[in-house]
């Protein structure tokens, strides 16, 4: 009886590790999604440089909140800010349940795709390179944001992306983010079935075009972008700390 009873404890308690774990792959999941469709929406915010100076400013006036209050707050970009990097910090603890955790398990790892060279292997991996890597450069980037909320616009962002040497760290974190959010989204619809037609060898070559199409798009978008950014901070490096002044009258005191 003592023995049995065992067995049941046992059984009951490998089921509530289970129902544990799937919960956890949920909440990883959610918020990865979640992690993602913010990169992709916030990669065409700051790409509005590309439409002019006057876009970009009106863009940044917008989520410090002038045309909701009638006048600007930039510490609302400080706590989307930090919403962000809670959000960042708990997708980060969830994903690295599933990383190896000792040199050990990365040799493992490391010889059992080499030996199967399987491509969705591969590119699990190369997810827990740029998370890693996504884990240092955005923290430095999210934290400049929830310190420095008003010294976002044209000029402020050339200057912090030229003046500041912060190009290096951008062009980093640019290719970190779209190759993990472009495999992540990927392995996402694979795990939970989305898009899955009567021929899942077929389906499956699908997804992979999709996502190396939207990679390559949100890459060359990225990089448009930053060179933007780049030429105008070369431009204005001589009037570092200038504020931008669009070309008609904007909010009251923040021309």
């Amino acid at each position: 009886m003592e023995r049995a009873h065992e067995v049941i404890v046992a059984t009951g308690s490998r089921a509530a590790t289970r129902v544990t774990s799937a919960r956890l792959d949920v909440a990883q999941s959610l918020s990865g999604l979640a992690l993602a469709l913010f990169m992709w929406a916030h990669m065409f915010f700051v790409s509005s440089i590309l439409l002019g100076k006057d876009a970009m400013w009106t863009v940044t006036k917008f989520f410090e909140g002038y045309w909701f209050f009638g006048r600007t707050y930039p510490w609302l970009v400080s706590v989307a800010a930090a919403a962000v990097t809670v959000l960042f910090i708990v997708h980060a603890v969830l994903a690295m349940r599933k990383c190896p955790s000792t040199w050990k398990e990365y040799r493992t790892f490391q010889g059992h795709m080499r030996e199967m060279r399987h491509d969705d292997t591969s590119l699990w991996f190369v997810q827990v390179y740029t998370g890693f890597a996504m884990l240092f450069l955005g923290s430095v980037h999210l934290y400049m944001m929830m310190t420095n909320p008003h010294r976002i616009g044209p000029y402020e962002s050339a200057d912090r992306v030229w003046s500041g040497w912060m190009w290096p760290l951008y062009i980093l974190l640019l290719l970190a983010v779209e190759l993990h959010g472009g495999v992540g989204l990927y392995r996402l619809a694979l795990k939970w079935g989305w898009f899955e037609g009567k021929n899942p060898t077929a389906s499956r070559q699908k997804l992979k075009r999709a996502k190396w199409a939207l990679t390559v798009f949100f890459l060359v978008l990225g990089f448009a972008t930053l060179a933007a950014y780049i030429k105008i901070g070369i431009e204005h490096q001589d009037r570092v700390g200038e504020r931008y002044v669009p070309s008609a009258r904007g909010p009251r005191g923040q021309r």
